[in-house]
């Protein structure tokens, strides 16, 4: 899921080629969620999640015969899959009715929900006239197949407000109607601007929803955690600090799904469990082809795969407040055994009443709002609406060199990264093949921003994130420069050659060789173009 940097492209290229450069690119700055195809730790619980093999790739079903180019088994998978939204989305039916996902063009390949670099997740929040918040999601499977488990059924009092919100974990997710009637209309659905989506977000009544738990806040009825205190003597952070966001904040989901050995999907509960442990249990007993005993465990009875969507909501709340001694706020979900766990939706309401200046509102540089490789005031404020942030206002309010400075120059930005630095270093990695740490992986990622958001060209600095890493492209360190200075070395280097990201780890990785990286190069990658002139 890691890459290098690739060459710079014109910035009149058009939306599609720049946000698939950009999904390549952005899988550096998110957490990694391949959680199939490798040994993978998960603490159901307490909802901790760690990387595993981020290369493994599930076979594409026969169920799914669509036409395909011929050398598409050579090639990446398709990273343009479309979900075909339920005909009534926000009733309790349509909640338990799954999501199919198809190819948006079939001529590119399949797209199978089992793969990790395919995968789509729904994410669900429920507010009921009292002000009682839940969570449910929604399941995604593949067109032409069934869920590997019966889906939860939820509970949608009279009255209540359902908001919908998708992530995904490649570059363009498209919704569709499923059927005769238009699901996404039924349901407010928002993928963008037409002709222009996105790319790995977008949602359904989302506006509705905030106004009717805002409404709810105000009478009292609803009351928001206090964000508490951090180790470090700061307010814990929100999906709208400047030390957490990145190039495209307030994106995607914390959803899980399983996954068994065939591809089929289900929810993340125990009832999935138990049913895939029995299916899998009977599947061994007859499984006479490979002449299994019924007690020596055949490849199609592992356990079921956990599949995660990289999200800044799930980074924050899983990874960074455990480190920073802080606790997210919580909803009952009632698709997975009414756990309290978090969501996008609880995170924007949370960073809503709570977040203090700075505060970190999606930008026009953000490459999910850019239109044409443009600036788009629209489409910023659509993303913007669907995440309860005020629309684009006078001033500086959506710059991207004003969002870029902040990010990089306050010490409420990144620079709290490296103060806490000694916290992060001992919380564990979301990607241990990208840092052994948490604190590698946040220095990653930030520098991955600097370059992402184009804040080179807007700010005409260099990336004052400077990255130490050993021989398999691992980082091992980092340092924070004065922005606009040329920076020094984290650790002396040995001569391998600089990247501007971390490399795909090889075999043989090593812990002897060092090289430290500036992206500064003419080479860097970035789609993110100037804020202005803007598009309508």
């Amino acid at each position: 899921m890691r890459s290098t940097a690739v060459a710079r492209k014109d910035l009149a290229q058009s939306s599609r080629t720049a946000r698939r450069e950009h999904a390549r690119r952005r899988k550096l700055s998110k957490v990694s969620v391949a959680l199939i195809g490798g040994p993978v730790i998960l603490a159901v619980v307490a909802g901790s999640v760690f990387a595993a093999d981020v290369r493994a790739q599930h076979r594409p079903q026969k169920s799914q015969a669509a036409p395909v180019h011929p050398d598409a088994a050579a090639r990446k998978p398709d990273p343009n899959c479309t979900l075909l939204v339920p005909d009534n989305p926000l009733t309790a039916r349509g909640l338990a009715t799954p999501y199919r996902l198809v190819a948006t063009d079939p001529a590119q390949g399949p797209c199978h929900e089992a793969n990790p670099d395919q995968s789509a997740f729904v994410e669900a929040a429920i507010v009921t006239p009292n002000g009682k918040l839940t969570l449910y999601n929604p399941l995604v499977i593949d067109k032409g197949t069934r869920p590997a488990a019966p889906t939860a059924r939820p509970s949608v009092p009279r009255g209540s407000t359902v908001g919908i919100w998708f992530g995904y974990n490649s570059a363009e997710l498209t919704l569709r109607a499923s059927g005769r009637r238009d699901g996404p209309a039924r349901g407010q659905c928002v993928n963008g601007l037409p002709g222009s989506v996105f790319g790995q977000f977008a949602y359904c009544n989302a506006p509705a929803f905030f106004r009717a738990a805002n409404a709810q806040i105000a009478k009292g009825h609803l009351r928001i955690p206090a964000l508490g205190r951090a180790k470090d003597g700061l307010p814990c952070p929100t999906t709208r600090d400047f030390s957490v966001v990145d190039q495209d904040g307030s994106d995607n989901v914390v959803t899980h799904y399983l996954a068994d050995a065939h591809g089929r999907i289900a929810q993340n509960n125990a009832a999935s469990r138990a049913a895939l442990k029995k299916a899998a249990r009977l599947t061994n007993r007859g499984d006479r082809h490979h002449r299994h005993n019924g007690r020596t465990r055949s490849e199609t009875t592992r356990a079921p795969k956990d599949l995660a969507n990289g999200s800044d909501n799930l980074l924050l709340t899983q990874f960074m407040d455990p480190a920073l001694g802080c606790k997210p706020f919580t909803a009952p979900d009632q698709s997975g055994d009414g756990r309290a766990t978090s969501a996008l939706a609880l995170d924007e309401l949370s960073a809503a009443a709570h977040q203090k200046a700075p505060i970190a509102l999606v930008p026009r540089n953000d490459p999910m709002t850019l239109v044409d490789g443009r600036g788009s005031v629209a489409k910023t404020d659509a993303y913007r609406t669907g995440v309860d942030m005020p629309a684009v206002g006078a001033g500086a309010d959506g710059d991207g060199a004003a969002f870029c400075t902040t990010l990089f120059r306050d010490p409420a930005g990144i620079q709290r990264v490296f103060k806490d630095k000694a916290l992060f270093e001992k919380a564990p990695s979301p990607d241990p093949a990208m840092a052994p740490n948490l604190f590698g992986f946040l220095a990653a990622r930030a520098n991955q921003t600097f370059t992402n958001l184009g804040c080179d060209r807007l700010l005409g600095a260099a990336n004052p994130v400077v990255l130490t890493m050993n021989a398999g492209g691992v980082v091992t360190d980092a340092v924070l420069t004065a922005l606009g200075r040329t920076s020094a070395s984290a650790a002396p280097s040995t001569g391998t050659s600089p990247s501007t990201s971390p490399s795909t780890p090889s075999a043989g990785r090593g812990a002897g060789t060092t090289a430290t990286t500036q992206a500064t190069s003419p080479t860097s990658a970035s789609a993110s173009p100037s804020p202005s002139p803007t598009t309508p």
